[in-house]
């Protein structure tokens, strides 16, 4: 299985495109920011055939060490969750 980077999607739009390697690394990176600032204001991010990223509160409770048993408490904190669409779903599952 390919791990897909950074390098790896500016080539590819530099390939698909024909910007150049470092336009197509300024395009990629403007889109990360922008979807990390809307992300950061408390925004979710939907990607039209692709997904959409949303933000999850998760409430204080006690968690277990796993290795010892021993309690210990969770602080509440916000996550990042990530929910393909049907045309994602049904492209990976051919």
């Amino acid at each position: 299985m390919k791990t897909v980077t950074r390098v790896s999607i500016t080539e590819a739009i530099y390939e698909e495109v024909g910007l150049s390697r470092k336009y197509s690394g300024d395009v990629l990176d403007m889109v990360i920011e922008e979807m990390k600032s809307e992300l950061a204001s408390g925004n979710d991010v939907k990607i039209s055939s692709f997904g959409t990223f949303g933000l999850r509160k998760k409430r204080a409770r006690t968690g277990r060490n796993p290795k010892t048993g021993k309690e210990a408490a969770i602080t509440p904190r916000t996550v990042i969750s990530f929910k393909p669409s049907q045309i994602l779903r049904k492209a990976v599952n051919k």
